[in-house]
């Protein structure tokens, strides 16, 4: 329950506190997984957040500390820790029922973006604030943008994180 106090009056709200944008270094570049020799229509779906997503990049993959990984998404360690734990819940039903993992949402500003060119496949990594007009290696304006198919670019330009990287 949020406690509200608007002119010494306390005001109680059902509603939870709203969620803070959670920070993702860059989009992933693949976003679904799925059983191997099972069409993917005929398995129940696992839906992993992109802060989810994030979670399991920093303490499992890279292998930071909770601090540490809590820090770089610009969240609180509890938060960290609980966001973390529910993505490994997922991953280990994805594992061992054999669903259908999709990720996707979820409230998060990218520091990176990934883009590819349909051309000549030359993948580059750009700061998110930075414009990308055309490829360095072929110069073809034919680019897919990892970040812009999260519905995310242009909200998070003239965000300033805490970290730069």
């Amino acid at each position: 329950m949020c406690i509200t106090f608007v002119a010494n009056t306390q005001i109680k709200s059902d509603m939870p506190r709203p969620k803070n944008n959670r920070i993702v270094h860059e989009p992933p570049l693949f976003t679904e997984f799925k059983p191997l020799g099972v069409p993917g229509a005929e398995l129940d779906r696992i839906v992993f957040s992109l802060d989810e997503y994030e979670a399991v990049r920093l303490a499992d993959f890279i292998g930071m500390s909770h601090e540490e990984s809590a820090d770089e998404m610009e969240i609180s360690r509890s938060t960290f820790s609980r966001l973390v734990d529910q993505a490994r819940k997922k991953v280990a039903t994805f594992l061992i029922q054999g669903k259908l993992l999709s990720i996707e949402g979820g409230e998060v500003h990218f520091r990176y973006n990934i883009i590819r060119c349909r051309d000549c496949g030359h993948m580059f990594k750009i700061n998110i604030e930075s414009p990308v007009e055309a490829c360095p290696a072929c110069e073809s304006k034919n680019l897919i943008n990892h970040a812009g198919g999260f519905g995310h670019g242009y909200c998070c330009k003239g965000i300033h994180h805490k970290k730069r990287r």
